[in-house]
C-alpha cells in the first residue's frame, strides 16, 4: 500500500535534508521525488520552516524507538545494548562512505544559530535521548556492570556529546578511527567494570 502524501513528503525530505542540509534542500526537489503537488504540501505544512520542525519529530520517532530498544531488549548486558545503539549509526555511516552523520547534529550545526524554534526542538530531542541513555546506565549500575559512583545523566551527556564529535570526525577523515578511539575510552575506561569485577567478555577461555 502506497504511503500517504504527508508520509512521502517527510520520508523524502528526511533523506534529502540528511544529504544536503535543510537550507540547500529545495522544496521543488522534495515535491517531485515524493510525487506530491505543491498544493498538497501547504495542506500539511504552513511553511518550509514548519516542514523542518515536523521533520525533526519524524527523525525523533525513529531515533527514540531505537533508543527504547536498549531497555526493552533482553539479550546482552546493558552496556552491550548501549554499544548496539551507537553502532547502528556508525555502521550506517561506514556503509555509506562516511556520509550523513546524525541528522540532529547536522541540523544543530546548521540551524541552531539561525532559528530558535529549531534550536529549542533539537535541544528537547537531545535531552530525551540523554534520558534514555541515563536510564540504561542506571540499570547497568544496579546490575553491577559499571562504577556506582558515576552520575548517570552527567555520564550520558558526556557520552552523547563525545559521540556527536565522533560522527563529525568520521565525515571529515572518511575513517572509523575516531569511532574505535571512542569505544576504547568510553567502554574500556569510563564504563570499565568496578574494581575487582570482570565482564564476561573480558574473561579469557
Amino acid at each position: 500500500m502506497r504511503a500517504d502524501a504527508k508520509t512521502r513528503l517527510l520520508r523524502t525530505g528526511a533523506r534529502i535534508v540528511h544529504q544536503k542540509g535543510f537550507n540547500d534542500a529545495g522544496l521543488q526537489e522534495i515535491l517531485e521525488e515524493a510525487q506530491v503537488p505543491k498544493g498538497s504540501f501547504y495542506f500539511y505544512f504552513k511553511s518550509k520552516e514548519d516542514f523542518g520542525l515536523q521533520l525533526i519529530d519524524y527523525y525523533a520517532g525513529f531515533f527514540l524507538n531505537k533508543a527504547d530498544e536498549m531497555s526493552d531488549a533482553e539479550d546482552g548486558t546493558y552496556l552491550e545494548r548501549l554499544k548496539r545503539y551507537l553502532d547502528w549509526q556508525g555502521d550506517y555511516m561506514e556503509a555509506n562512505g562516511y556520509q550523513g552523520g546524525c541528522p540532529f547534529g547536522n541540523l544543530s550545526q546548521e540551524m541552531a544559530d539561525r532559528n530558535d524554534r529549531f534550536r529549542e526542538k533539537l535541544q528537547d530531542i537531545f535531552s530525551r535521548l540523554r534520558d534514555r541513555v541515563a536510564e540504561v546506565l542506571t540499570a547497568a549500575q544496579k546490575a553491577g556492570e559499571i562504577d556506582p559512583a558515576l552520575e548517570p545523566r552527567e555520564t550520558a551527556d558526556c557520552i552523547l556529546s563525545a559521540w556527536q564529535g565522533v560522527l563529525i570526525q568520521m565525515k571529515v577523515a572518511k575513517s572509523g578511527y575516531s569511532r574505535k578511539a571512542f569505544h576504547h575510552m568510553i567502554f574500556d575506561r569510563l564504563l570499565a567494570p568496578p574494581a575487582g569485577k570482570q565482564r564476561e567478555t573480558d574473561v579469557q577461555p
